[in-house]
């Protein structure tokens, strides 16, 4: 649907619906520690939502380990990396601001943009979402600002809000009367362009007058993906769809491309290849003279695209003193970006907005389970 025909159903439904009728645009994102004494609870949250997915170790164990994870966080980040603090939130607020902004050029007061964070308080969903009730709201987009879209990334989103809807029913009827949900932007044209133009405006500024356009390798990083997750999709799928998407449009220009994995390295667990680094030494094996690392699976820097991806090149050039390399930062808050987000929450707002919401009961929920277990049990 066309920017002004949104407008202009906006301005009818306004005149025919009720004027206390509005939505609250959930962000959703993972969240970082910007004090260290937080890293084992980020550790636990971590663990609990994620790798409890697919990794073969007993839950009892999660806090032992969240503890030792943070004894190797405390010393990567604050040793090695003089006292790192992550960006992560300050730009995803950022985000937040922006799209809320463009959203509120097309829906006025009707929509209010919150963010939740899967591992950080005071930003966890169920905080967020007991706010989001307070303020009188009883419709929800939720909205992962992540690109992959799998049971592992904007899965743990739904699975948290519907752990703290669950949490939140009170009575014989639920204050959540209608939601909706975007689950990603992996094949949306316009990102994949974004993305495509970063890379080749980078290049132009800085590797074009010293290197031939066939020397010029281009790692486009993914979000690793287990390859067996006990059941659950892990997201390859997409994830390899975005890269072939942003690869068919650089690959005329620049034919050495490869896909590089940030892969978490877990013991026992068989991780999408090839990670990064081989990626960058098999186009530097190829003849490439530079290397550009461009993060297309996250939309948000982190310390995964920052520390790790420093920790990669560092490694790389020890091996190579003879090529260029070059970290991209993500998309973050650049305008054409917060205006696609926008953009794309349009359709999803009109129909919350034009949609008569359902009372749940939700003792009704369970009254049916009940007796569905009952029947399946007698027959």
């Amino acid at each position: 649907m066309s920017h002004q025909s949104i407008s202009e159903s906006h301005n009818h439904n306004e005149a025919v619906s009720n004027n206390k009728d509005r939505v609250a645009v959930l962000l959703m994102g993972y969240g970082e520690v910007e004090s260290y004494k937080d890293f084992a609870n980020y550790n636990e949250q971590a663990l609990n939502l994620l790798t409890a997915k697919f990794a073969p170790v007993p839950t009892w164990i999660y806090p032992a380990i969240a503890k030792l994870l943070a004894i190797f966080d405390l010393h990567e980040w604050s040793h090695q990396h003089g006292n790192f603090i992550s960006p992560h939130n300050k730009i995803f607020e950022q985000q937040r601001e922006g799209i809320e902004s463009k959203l509120k050029e097309t829906w006025g007061d009707r929509v209010k943009v919150f963010k939740a964070f899967n591992f950080c308080a005071p930003y966890l969903p169920e905080q967020v979402l007991a706010e989001i009730k307070a303020e009188g709201f009883d419709k929800i987009l939720i909205y992962p600002l992540l690109v992959v879209d799998s049971i592992f990334t904007s899965g743990i989103a739904v699975e948290q809000v519907n752990k703290a809807l669950a949490q939140q029913a009170e009575g014989e009827e639920h204050w959540l009367k209608n939601s909706r949900y975007i689950p990603s932007f992996y094949n949306r044209s316009d990102y994949i362009k974004l993305l495509a133009q970063m890379v080749e405006e980078k290049i132009e500024a800085e590797l074009a007058q010293g290197h031939l356009a066939s020397q010029i390798g281009i790692v486009l990083m993914n979000h690793g993906c287990p390859h067996k997750a006990k059941g659950f999709t892990s997201g390859i799928d997409e994830s390899q769809a975005l890269y072939e998407l942003v690869r068919e449009e650089l690959i005329a220009k620049y034919p050495l491309i490869s896909v590089g994995w940030l892969n978490h390295d877990t013991p026992l667990i068989e991780w999408t290849q090839p990670n990064v680094k081989l990626a960058a030494q098999n186009l530097i094996d190829l003849g490439a003279t530079s290397i550009i690392m461009m993060p297309i699976g996250f939309a948000t820097e982190n310390h995964e695209t920052l520390l790790d991806v420093d920790h990669i090149i560092h490694h790389l050039q020890h091996r190579n003193s003879q090529v260029t390399f070059i970290r991209m930062p993500c998309v973050n808050d650049r305008p054409e970006f917060l205006d696609m987000a926008a953009q794309w929450a349009n359709p999803q707002i009109e129909a919350l907005l034009s949609e008569t919401g359902v009372a749940v009961n939700p003792n009704l929920g369970q009254a049916q389970a009940a007796h569905s277990h009952h029947h399946n049990h007698h027959h």
